[in-house]
């Protein structure tokens, strides 16, 4: 089990650690509903140390990555990331991941921490011998800094020069005379932003934010409630090799117009239809439905919850999961696991429709 570079520094501050993603990771420090109800309101840094990071140098045409990726990375401006797909033939879901574009020839692609082996061989097997690939994981830290304050907190580390990242892009920093990349992007619905940076510059980095008294740490256990009220999937529960982006509802993420692996076998889905597809269901109580229960439809079953939790946002239980067979907006089902069954209701999505990262987005 690998340890994150900021272990100690979690142990010290009384956070709960737990496996995840072959990783010892904070799951929790002051609890799950405090930290979440604090990036919603104010500031917050994770520790997502566990991710992964390969850096490319490579033209995207000749050396075959444009080829591996569902979006059109071509047409990519320096310095913008985008969020894609890397299928196989059969348009199962190998990952979902995002590249980033430093410049003309050079890349970075930040990936899950389960998959990071599974898509370093993948990379070499289809990109061109002449393409320099490195996987940096273990070399670099990745800190993400969520909330509608995460600004103001990061001019006074950066400068004001980070006030112009606009909502998927990058930039190069200087911290402690150490270069880091900055991204705007997230992954709870919040102002956020993420920070990549060499493991040796990462203990004194996460020190500084905590200085200032409206940043505090969160865990990955309101990551993940944080996430699903905004519908995002994670990738191992919501997607996977079993499913391709059609049936979870994603198609906006894949560029039809160029080839990519994976990219025949989702034409045919498109004229068939997927044979299960990603609904979002809410219940009228706080029971919370959770990953693996059935889904039923007058008493049948007809899926499987992927994600449930309860929002504690919304002080309701809600979920996503596949289910054969079409399902409008507002109809009713029952979630199942023994003795429990939770009614719920298909809505649409996202959950928490108004956050500081939506109110920003509409009135810029």
């Amino acid at each position: 089990m690998l340890k994150t570079p900021l272990y100690e520094t979690h142990l010290a501050f009384g956070a709960k650690m737990a496996p995840f993603g072959g990783w010892m990771m904070p799951i929790q420090y002051q609890g799950i509903l405090a930290e979440h109800a604090h990036t919603r309101q104010g500031v917050s840094v994770f520790d997502i140390c566990h991710m992964g990071e390969f850096k490319l140098q490579a033209d995207p045409v000749l050396s075959g990555l444009d080829h591996l990726i569902t979006q059109n990375i071509i047409s990519m401006p320096f310095g913008s990331c985008r969020y894609g797909f890397m299928l196989n033939e059969q348009a199962g879901i190998l990952d979902d991941l995002i590249v980033y574009r430093i410049n003309k020839a050079n890349w970075m692609i930040v990936v899950n921490a389960a998959t990071i082996s599974g898509d370093l061989a993948h990379l070499k097997e289809n990109l061109s011998a002449g393409c320099s690939l490195e996987n940096v994981s273990d070399k670099m830290a990745k800190l993400d800094v969520q909330g509608p304050q995460s600004l103001d907190v990061l001019k006074k580390i950066f400068g004001e020069g980070i006030g112009k990242l606009n909502y998927y892009t990058f930039s190069e920093f200087i911290f402690d005379q150490e270069t880091c990349i900055i991204s705007r992007t997230g992954y709870t619905g919040e102002l956020g932003y993420e920070i990549y940076i060499a493991n040796d510059y990462v203990g004194r980095l996460w020190k500084l934010l905590l200085k200032d008294s409206r940043v505090l740490p969160a865990g990955l256990g309101c990551r993940d409630t944080l996430r699903l009220e905004m519908s995002y999937p994670l990738y191992g529960q919501d997607l996977d090799i079993n499913h391709t982006p059609l049936a979870a509802g994603l198609e906006k993420f894949v560029n039809f117009s160029k080839d990519f692996i994976g990219r025949d076998a989702l034409v045919r889905e498109q004229k068939n239809g997927p044979k299960e597809h990603l609904i979002y269901f809410q219940a009228d109580s706080r029971r919370a439905p959770r990953h693996g229960f059935a889904i039923l439809d007058k008493g049948r079953q007809v899926g499987t919850v992927t994600s449930g939790s309860f929002s504690p946002s919304l002080g309701k239980g809600i979920g996503m999961g596949y289910v054969a067979g079409n399902y409008d907006i507002g109809a009713q089902l029952v979630v199942k696991q023994e003795a429990t069954e939770i009614p719920v209701r298909i809505v649409k999505k996202p959950f928490l429709k108004k956050t500081s990262l939506y109110e920003l987005r509409i009135n810029t």
